[in-house]
């Protein structure tokens, strides 16, 4: 009795779809991430401003995080789009083995099935921006509102 050397595409289908679940988890993590920054950084400016006479505040630095924050979270969106696309492209490959697709529905091979899928993923990226405008919203407007003589005397962040 010979072993078979191959991987059954069964199995690499199923491994496949385990990849993208762990990729859209991934994103989702991304998000709490971001959120789990942003408050933290509100919660230092907040936290700083009882010892607000005190130029050695880093109250410039803490702005930066904003912006730094949402730069990292559009690229861990990317990098995990694309996983999720590539992914998808192995699945419908592996969904057209012998022209199965023709006989049994094809999520990520039917375009009936593939652009609703798409076009729902399009949401994440969607929240990712709101988000994005909303902390660097907060955070503009906490530094603005309790550190107004900082923005006055500095160039850096503007008034």
């Amino acid at each position: 009795m010979a072993l078979s050397t191959y991987v059954d595409a069964n199995y690499r289908f199923i491994a496949a779809y385990q990849e993208v679940n762990a990729r859209i988890a991934q994103r989702q993590q991304a998000l709490l991430l971001y959120t789990t920054l942003v408050v933290s950084l509100l919660a230092a400016l907040v936290a700083l401003q009882s010892e607000a006479g005190n130029r050695a505040l880093p109250v410039e630095w803490l702005a930066l995080g904003f912006p730094v924050a949402s730069v990292c979270l559009a690229f861990l969106n990317f990098k995990t789009e694309r996983a999720i696309t590539h992914l998808r492209r192995f699945l419908s490959a592996l969904e057209q083995l012998q022209n199965a697709h023709e006989s049994l529905p094809s999520y990520n091979t039917d375009p009936r099935w593939a652009q609703s899928a798409n076009g729902a993923r399009n949401f994440q990226d969607w929240a990712a921006a709101i988000l994005v405008c909303g902390g660097n919203g907060l955070g503009l407007g906490a530094i603005f509102s309790i550190y107004p003589e900082r923005v006055a005397q500095d160039p850096i962040i503007p008034g």
